[in-house]
């Protein structure tokens, strides 16, 4: 296992450092398996947990201290596996019962308190299932690009003083408004830059996707599970996880790390720097 530093400090000649994430644990025991094992046997240092979906709280079970976020969720976006609201949400259900399929319908139905409470208490949820929350995410990555859904996602990161995932500035145009500038003036913590990852196989996409990494604290968000009938089933794009934890416990991968002289850290550092510098009233 490549050695994981707590704080981006720590590294020498100011190299680059990187975190790995792995998505989507809590979804299925698939996933919860592979990404326990890419982050106990792998590269992977942290990973972001779906409080509403039906393996959550076998994940919770499985937890041993490990660097874990939640997942914020609104969407169900697989035919076949589907999770709701925890809370009261009328306005957050799809046809089904469950979350809709898409950001668009969320766009257009939900009701902005709904969505607050909901991922308050999704939150909550895993506190009290005895995760460390170190940073917060979205599931799915999108939703966040409409401005009251951005305020609602900084709401929670700041009741809560966790380090959020956003895109890169680079996307801020298609948004129509400064998201970074933004968080950073209401003191909530980021990774500088979060790499663009195509289909990782092979050494060729390794190298490629490092190479995007700048000077500063990148992060890498990725899905991962280990091969079984039930991710087959409920994930028609399932060899793709599969094949993302083979790169990520492979010595490929670890040797390309090594090599670039990176330093990998987790979210956690993030966490307890935003901790320590709030922002003042």
């Amino acid at each position: 296992m490549v050695d994981v530093k707590q704080d981006p400090n720590e590294s020498q000649e100011n190299n680059p450092s990187l975190i790995i994430c792995c998505e989507n644990l809590g979804t299925t025991s698939s996933a919860n398996a592979g990404i326990y094992r890419a982050l106990r046997e792998g590269v992977a240092t942290s990973a972001s947990l779906v409080v509403p979906a039906p393996w959550a709280r076998a994940a919770a079970a499985e937890y041993r201290g490990e660097d874990i976020g939640v997942s914020l969720t609104l969407v169900a976006e697989y035919d076949l596996l589907k999770w709701g609201p925890i809370t009261y949400a009328p306005s957050l259900l799809g046809g089904d019962g469950g979350f809709p399929k898409t950001i668009t319908d969320i766009w257009e139905h939900a009701d902005l308190d709904e969505v607050r409470r909901e991922w308050r208490a999704q939150v909550e949820r895993a506190v009290y299932w005895g995760f460390d929350v170190t940073h917060l995410s979205l599931h799915l990555p999108g939703i966040e690009l409409r401005p009251e859904f951005f305020d609602a996602y900084l709401e929670i990161a700041e009741e809560f003083q966790l380090p959020v995932r956003l895109y890169n500035q680079s996307a801020e145009k298609a948004a129509g408004f400064p998201f970074r500038q933004l968080a950073a003036e209401r003191g909530v913590f980021s990774p500088d830059n979060c790499l663009s990852i195509q289909p990782l196989h092979g050494e060729t996409n390794i190298a490629s996707t490092l190479a995007q990494c700048s000077k500063g604290l990148n992060c890498m968000s990725l899905d991962t599970a280990i091969d079984t009938y039930e991710l087959r089933v409920a994930d028609p794009e399932w060899e793709q996880p599969v094949s993302n934890l083979a790169l990520l416990i492979s010595s490929q991968f670890k040797d390309a790390i090594t090599s670039k002289k990176m330093e990998l850290v987790g979210y956690k550092f993030l966490r307890n720097s935003m901790r320590q510098n709030p922002m003042e009233q």
